[in-house]
């Protein structure tokens, strides 16, 4: 091999309902980029656990998710979709990563101090080891790129690490089965089985905030649900949202700089230049001057547009319950194909007997 094969991977975890942050900052991603590359789409149900253990909906829940990825516009007939659990290479990916990975390593995850807080000794270990999981996922197929949020980039960082370390470790290995691609690893030169997995960031909207509190990420906890619109959200749900969303006094600036220390102005806008297509800057030179008794009929207008037929669409495929579960069943099957190659050659890698 001379190079890695360019391919797009991500997931979504199904716990609780997806909202515009989810597709701003994700799913609309998703769909562009499966205009320009090979991708493969995953509902990560074994993350969830990491939330919480027990559900009695984990099954709908992943439904909905793959039901957001379809109405969204993703083609799982020319892309793959599928639910994670289905693959059992991910978990085995991931216990070799875990072998891989240091502590220390783990120790440092921002997500992992938040959500575990003060009382560390009771977390559960799959909260630590998410992102050796999260590793195996993208890893698992080689993925080249991968859209996240800014708040997954330390992990993707961590499986550039994971996968670096894996390439130096068996670069003699890997060269004597001949599947390795040269690397340049500093000054040296290592043989490498796995890419070193590049970020897809950006956008007017990489990062959605709550429509009560300008400071806070949109999230789908918040127990107040006029903190976020949700994509199943109906016509009128979206526009009574965003009328009721909290701003201030002043009038829009006209240059970005006049944004600064106006959190939810700035998260609006934001979330117009999202749904337009458009740059910050060129919402500000449309609206410049205007009071949010002009900006927000017209943001109102614009997410109905964009957000309505998403929902109503969204209704249609979850009704069709035999529907989704073939789409994840035969995305699950391609995946598995994918999988089970990878797997085979890195346990040739490491050495375990397979015959």
């Amino acid at each position: 091999m001379t190079a890695f094969k360019p391919l797009v991977f991500s997931g979504v975890q199904p716990t609780g309902n997806l909202h515009l942050g989810n597709y701003l900052g994700a799913i609309k991603k998703f769909v562009a980029l499966q205009e320009t590359s090979d991708c493969i789409y995953c509902v990560v149900d074994l993350h969830s656990l990491t939330a919480q253990l027990v559900y009695d909906d984990l099954a709908d829940q992943t439904r909905s998710i793959t039901a957001a990825f379809l109405a969204s516009g993703i083609d799982p007939k020319k892309h793959i979709v599928f639910n994670q659990s289905r693959v059992m290479q991910h978990a085995e990916l991931a216990w070799i990563f875990n072998c891989v990975a240091r502590i220390g390593w783990m120790n440092r995850m921002t997500q992992f101090k938040d959500k575990a807080g003060k009382d560390r000794e009771n977390a559960s270990l799959g909260l630590l080891a998410y992102p050796s999981l999260m590793a195996a996922d993208i890893l698992l197929y080689r993925a080249t790129h991968v859209p996240v949020g800014e708040d997954q980039k330390q992990h993707l960082e961590l499986t550039r690490d994971i996968a670096q370390k894996f390439n130096n470790d068996f670069s003699d290995r890997i060269a004597a089965l001949g599947v390795g691609v040269e690397m340049q690893v500093g000054e040296e030169t290592v043989n490498g089985y796995f890419p070193l997995t590049e970020p897809v960031i950006g956008g007017p909207a990489a990062r959605i905030m709550s429509l009560r509190d300008g400071s806070k990420k949109m999230s789908k906890s918040d127990p107040s649900d006029l903190s976020r619109i949700n994509l199943t959200d109906d016509a009128d749900a979206i526009s009574k949202k965003i009328r009721k969303a909290k701003t201030d006094p002043e009038a829009l600036p006209s240059e970005l700089d006049g944004l600064a220390s106006r959190p939810e102005a700035e998260n609006l806008v934001g979330i117009y230049a999202g749904l337009a297509d458009m740059s910050k800057a060129d919402v500000l030179k449309e609206f410049a001057g205007q009071q949010f008794s002009v900006f927000k009929p017209a943001l109102a207008d614009l997410a109905v547009e964009k957000l309505a037929p998403i929902a109503s669409e969204m209704r249609r495929i979850s009704d069709d319950r035999p529907y989704v579960d073939a789409v994840l069943r035969d995305g699950g099957e391609r995946a598995g194909v994918l999988a089970e190659a990878t797997m085979k050659t890195v346990r040739d890698i490491i050495g375990l007997l397979q015959s």
